[in-house]
């Protein structure tokens, strides 16, 4: 019997990163979604070849032949509607960042608890294989004991003035750019080298187009004793996108983003890597998740890993919006 699905929210990350993967998945079947404007959830439905449609979340989740949910919302829906699906005893996949803050993510974690439905969340490239080939070759030792991790993600501003997207409304996204993009890095950087248990740095707005933070600088410390630093900047004069660990016996560089070959240099040379993403990125993530539901395995990005990214954005983000110095809480 498949896993069949309903999505809450059946906007443009829907139409090819997630929404196909449901049908598509082994397992799986997408029999309903959801958008508050009837038309569009209705003419995504009907271009998708999904036999259900609905403009009520709650509609959806009291549909009985709907075992899962996933919430593709904007953040500051995911813990109202992560929550309404707990409370029908719907497992629940959210979109990333997993809330607005870590309040909410904890607030999501114990409804699911409560309820007895597992929570994931759409940090899938714990699962695409360009990164499981990175966290390979982290973990057989290839660049030997690792040291340091250096974040670098850089854009242009290319954003219309008087069409602002909601990634940069902090009462919709929880932040700037910086959550939209760098909450990838941070859980990456998570399941590759362990949690982060120490955040220094801060966040400000150097190009005043919008009000939400444009630069973010960071150092931290993962509980390994892996040390790292980060820097993200989306009024800078090119775009640049690079991960580096520092190991005792080499490197590794890879883009968290772009479609650059991953990169080990080692006393013995260099090699390279080049591993293309499936045309439904999101696929073997929701795999993962459906062969946990039908119990065959397990998925690597829970409501547990999730809420971690978001603790450490929002201490980064905390003296920009209330003041007073970074802190993991």
């Amino acid at each position: 019997m498949p896993i069949r699905w309903g999505i809450i929210g059946c906007g443009d990350v829907t139409e090819v990163k997630s929404g196909p993967a449901f049908a598509k998945a082994s397992g799986s079947a997408l029999v309903a979604v959801m958008r508050r404007t009837a038309h569009l959830a209705e003419d995504y439905a009907r271009r998708h070849g999904v036999p259900r449609w609905y403009a009520d979340a709650e509609a959806l989740v009291r549909d009985p032949e709907v075992d899962a949910v996933y919430v593709a919302t904007p953040p500051d829906a995911h813990a109202v509607h992560a929550q309404l699906a707990a409370r029908h005893g719907k497992p629940v996949y959210v979109e990333k960042p997993m809330a607005l803050c870590h309040r909410e993510c904890l607030a999501m974690i114990e409804a699911c608890r409560k309820a007895g439905v597992p929570l994931f969340t759409a940090y899938y490239r714990r699962a695409l294989p360009r990164f499981l080939t990175v966290k390979a070759l982290v973990d057989d030792g290839a660049i030997g004991t690792v040291r340091a991790v250096v974040v670098t993600l850089t854009r242009r501003h290319a954003l219309d003035a008087e069409a602002l997207p909601w990634r940069v409304d902090p009462a919709i996204a929880g932040g700037g750019l910086f959550v939209d993009l760098a909450s990838h890095t941070i859980d990456l950087l998570d399941h590759l080298l362990g949690p982060i248990a120490i955040v220094a740095g801060g966040a400000s707005n150097q190009g005043g187009f919008y009000r939400a933070e444009d630069i973010v600088s960071a150092s931290f410390g993962f509980a390994s004793g892996v040390r790292g630093t980060g820097l993200w900047t989306f009024t800078a004069d090119a775009d640049a996108d690079r991960v580096e660990i520092i190991g005792s016996a080499g490197r590794l560089a890879f883009s968290t983003f772009d479609d650059a070959p991953v990169v080990v240099t080692r006393g013995t040379g260099v090699e390279s890597f080049e591993v293309p993403h499936p045309p439904h990125v999101q696929q073997p993530l929701v795999q993962t998740i459906v062969d946990q539901l039908q119990g065959q395995g397990s998925c690597p990005s829970t409501g547990e890993t999730g809420a971690r990214a978001t603790r450490v954005m929002d201490a980064l983000l905390q003296s920009y919006y209330e003041g007073g110095a970074a802190e993991l809480v």
